[in-house]
């Protein structure tokens, strides 16, 4: 009477590499997507947002949010999600981040950026401010943000 397990022919998560859940990942982007973060950057976004995400208001997602936070003058880095739909509700927010000289980039997926969070439900757009806590990996970040590409 007891429960017996069925085997499936499904591939082993083990045996699907990380590069390519990445690169579907980033096929999966929105076109408006620019700058997007490599795989190692957004390895780093995702350490930063860890660490960030431990100190109480240092770290500000979702839209309503960022935007009301950066209308208000907050100072830091920008995070945005790649696979928004519709894209129109964020598409504004990359120009106000030019305006006022902040640096932004994309990553691939918002439910990878709700993970890093600690959260299940993914988001679309993160505010990371600086924090003595983490310094060196923000500082880094955004020199590394910084040189991305500029989207025509």
């Amino acid at each position: 009477m007891g429960k017996t397990k069925k085997e499936t022919d499904e591939p082993n998560e083990s045996n699907v590499k990380e590069e390519d859940l990445y690169e579907e990942k980033v096929r999966n982007a929105n076109k408006i997507a620019c700058p997007m973060a490599s795989k190692r950057l957004t390895k780093k976004c995702y350490k930063l947002i860890k660490k960030a995400s431990k100190q109480k208001t240092f770290l500000r997602n979702g839209l309503k949010d960022v935007q009301s936070r950066l209308n208000k003058g907050e100072k830091g880095i920008v995070i945005f999600a790649g696979d928004v739909t519709p894209i129109e509700i964020m598409c504004h927010l990359p120009a106000v981040c030019e305006d006022k000289g902040i640096p932004y980039a994309y990553t691939p997926s918002r439910i990878d950026l709700g993970a890093a969070m600690g959260v299940k439900r993914g988001t679309v757009t993160l505010l990371i401010r600086e924090h003595a806590d983490y310094q060196d990996q923000f500082n880094e970040l955004k020199a590394e943000i910084n040189a991305l590409a500029a989207p025509l």
